[in-house]
Parts: C-alpha cells; sequence; structure tokens
C-alpha cells in the first residue's frame, strides 16, 4: 500500500521554487493525489497558483524513496498560498478541503506523516501571541478526524531572511514565531521541528528558493526517519541537489510525451525516441 503525507500550511509548503533552477525528479515509485488519482510526482506539486513551483515535498519524498527503494509514496498536495492559522480554523473551508482530500487519500494509501510549514501570515500583528493555541486546535481536530495520532507531524520554521526585503518586510516577527513552533514541537508527542537557518529566498524576500527548498525537504526527512528535532544543517544536505539514476521505461515514456508537449520535440522526434523505449 502506498505510504502517504499530507502537505500542509502556505505558499512555502506548496512551493515557490523556481522550477529551472534545479533538476528534476521524477520517480514512478513517487505519486501525488491529482483530480483523485495518484499520478506520477511532478513539480509543482501543489498547484493553488499558476507560480507554483518547487517545494520541500519533492526532495522529502526523493529520500524517502531512496530508503524505501521496494516501496511507493503518496504526496497529498492542501497547501494554499497566503494562508493564516484563522484560514485553517477546523470550521473553515482549508481545514475542510485537507479532511475530504485525507479521507480519499486513506482509501487507497496508509498516511504516514504530516508535512507542516506556516507562519509568514502570522509574523506581525503579535499574532504570534495565539500561534500556539491555534496551531494546537488545528493540529488535535485533524488527528482526531482522521485517527492520526501516532502520526509524525514535522513542522518547519520560517526563514531569517524575511523581515527586510520585497513582500517578506512585513513578516518582522518571524522569530517570535518560530519561538512557538519550537515550543509546540518539544510539548506535543509525535512532532518534530526543523530549522530553516542557512536556506535563502527567491527575489521576492519571502518564498525559499529551489536550492533551498531541496535542502529543506531534505532535513524534514532526517527529522522523519530519525524522529528528531533538526536544530542546524544537515551535514552532506547538498545531496538533495543531485538526481543521479536511471529512468525506467514508464519514466522514460513520460519525459518524452512531457517534452512532446511543451514544445521540444516533434511528433517524429516522439515517435523514434518512442521506439527505442519500447525496444526490449
Amino acid at each position: 500500500m502506498i505510504k502517504s503525507f499530507l502537505m500542509l500550511g502556505q505558499s512555502n509548503m506548496a512551493g515557490r521554487g523556481l522550477l529551472q533552477d534545479v533538476d528534476p525528479i521524477y520517480n514512478e515509485k513517487i505519486k501525488m493525489l491529482r483530480n483523485g488519482q495518484w499520478q506520477m510526482m511532478t513539480e509543482p506539486i501543489n498547484y493553488d497558483r499558476p507560480v507554483s513551483g518547487v517545494s520541500l515535498a519533492a526532495s522529502f519524498a526523493d529520500a524517502w524513496s531512496k530508503a524505501n527503494p521496494e516501496e511507493e509514496i503518496g504526496l497529498i498536495p492542501c497547501a494554499e498560498g497566503g494562508s493564516s492559522l484563522n484560514d485553517w480554523h477546523p470550521e473553515g473551508i482549508l481545514f475542510q478541503h485537507a479532511l475530504s482530500e485525507a479521507r480519499y487519500a486513506l482509501r487507497s494509501s496508509q498516511i504516514s506523516g504530516i508535512l507542516w510549514h506556516q507562519g509568514e501570515s502570522d509574523s506581525y500583528r503579535s499574532l504570534h501571541e495565539t500561534y500556539y493555541d491555534k496551531l494546537t486546535l488545528i493540529i488535535e481536530t485533524l488527528r482526531n478526524e482522521l485517527h492520526l495520532d501516532e502520526v509524525p507531524l514535522i513542522i518547519g520554521g520560517l526563514g531569517d531572511f524575511l523581515g527586510k526585503t520585497g513582500f517578506g518586510q512585513q513578516a518582522t516577527e518571524y522569530r517570535q514565531v518560530n519561538e512557538q513552533l519550537q515550543h509546540f514541537a518539544n510539548e506535543q508527542q509525535n512532532c518534530y521541528f526543523v530549522t530553516a537557518a542557512d536556506l535563502t529566498a527567491n527575489p521576492d524576500g519571502i518564498h525559499l528558493d529551489a536550492v533551498s527548498q531541496r535542502k529543506f525537504g531534505y532535513r524534514y526527512f532526517e527529522a522523519f526517519s530519525k524522529r528528531c528535532h533538526v536544530m542546524e544543517p544537515i551535514h552532506g544536505e547538498e545531496q538533495s541537489l543531485k538526481v543521479e539514476r536511471d529512468y525506467s521505461k514508464t519514466e522514460q515514456i513520460y519525459l518524452h510525451s512531457m517534452d512532446l508537449a511543451s514544445g521540444k520535440i516533434t511528433y517524429a522526434e516522439f515517435e523514434s525516441q518512442m521506439a527505442k523505449v519500447m525496444q526490449p
């Protein structure tokens, strides 16, 4: 059975890393839930906006797949850019949508973890003062509704680039939110905090760039696999940027189909490539 993971939070969970800045990850054992079906993962996974791009979930899934090469992993994208904790209240649309997607995923998968990243929209006007209580209500309700008490929850910190430039200028209280996130992870069972230390942003000053998203996902997997907090960058996390593998027949067909659809090759070239792929 597919081991699946919920993606919850705002834009840095959805992903805004530029697709051209990192090597793509293609692996037929890594799936994403789209239109009620498990499809082979391709980025953007969490298409909440036309500007969606690279997220931490892809490198998390890649690291998981390397550790579990015989199994399949599924990603359940439910993050919404710009959303605050108030937007994630259990009676609201975002929470109810996530519940619906999770319940559908449970028909054909086992939810094995929850990936959470949110806080930029609560990093001003002293919203951090109510962050812990609001997050507690969200997570406790989610666990109760889906019977996921024992499932690890991985929550990521906010980047030190916030509060300075671009769209991130207003997030001046990100340090206080990080304190609340760490406090939550220390107090709650089966919850682990992952630092965003040394990660960098797109020029907009608020969204993690593609390289940082790859590293962040690697840190998330470290926290998940070892059931521990990750409080500093991990030695060797640059390996999350390397994609070195032989593609299966299914993956090759997918890649050539993508090239055809994007106009990189003609139909004649596509037929030629497919003939090579289908050779015994």
